[in-house]
């Protein structure tokens, strides 16, 4: 007869392992629909305000959801509550590189366009593998995949 401890303890580590996986495919990207966003400390608009953000399209990571409120973390780990009607499924990253430069193709040996500086905010169009088409004020053009923080 032999130990079943051992063959516990193995199937409770994959249940695990394989939960743990499935929970961080959950996340997702989304951005503040509006110029104004509260950051609430719970699910419902009883819970107080922890930061209202103050700049449309930002890029927010969702976290998890309860009923119409949405947890979410920002490009600065701040986390808190949203309500569904202040995100919006349009794209959009931040650079968080200190210097990025901004190509007029998708790739080094072309033109460059702007140098865009770490926090400046770029809405997307499309992405390829390693690189994403942007435009941000008045500049259009490629950007490094690696240097933004709004994708997965």
């Amino acid at each position: 007869m032999f130990n079943k401890v051992p063959i516990l303890i193995f199937f409770f580590l994959i249940f695990f392992i394989s939960f743990e996986d499935l929970h961080s495919k959950d996340e997702y990207f989304l951005t503040l629909r509006n110029e104004k966003v509260n950051l609430r400390q719970g699910p419902s608009f009883d819970y107080p305000v922890k930061i209202l953000y103050k700049k449309k399209f930002l890029p927010v990571l969702i976290q998890d959801s309860s009923d119409n409120f949405r947890k979410i973390r920002d490009h600065e780990n701040n986390s808190g509550w949203i309500h569904i009607s202040q995100l919006s499924k349009k794209k959009a990253a931040i650079v968080i590189e200190e210097e990025l430069i901004l190509f007029d193709k998708s790739t080094i040996f072309s033109n460059p366009v702007a140098l865009l500086k770490e926090g400046r905010l770029v809405k997307i169009s499309k992405c390829k593998t390693k690189w994403c088409k942007v435009k941000t004020g008045k500049y259009n053009g490629w950007v490094s995949k690696n240097g933004l923080w709004g994708l997965l």
